[in-house]
């Protein structure tokens, strides 16, 4: 059985598992396998505030004018903004 050093069935979050590759010289660290880290494991979002962000994004392509995406998209947590 495996050890799981991170949230256990959890898989790396993509954009964590490609700044560690950027880091990396364009190759993922060995560290990084199929089971999350507590560097990559998933940001904990309502999903509530992601599928509101997503929809004002929607609404804002759709009608070409302001429908708060901005300010919903900059409230969620951001793993790349924030490192």
């Amino acid at each position: 059985m495996a050890t799981d050093t991170g949230p256990e069935g959890q898989q790396p979050e993509a954009l964590a598992t490609f700044a560690a590759s950027a880091r990396n010289d364009a190759s993922k660290p060995p560290a990084i396998g199929l089971t999350a880290t507590p560097e990559t494991e998933p940001l904990a979002i309502a999903p509530e505030a992601k599928a509101d962000a997503a929809t004002k994004v929607l609404r804002e392509g759709v009608l070409d004018r302001d429908q708060g995406a901005d300010e919903a998209v900059d409230a969620l947590p951001d793993r790349t903004r924030d490192s």
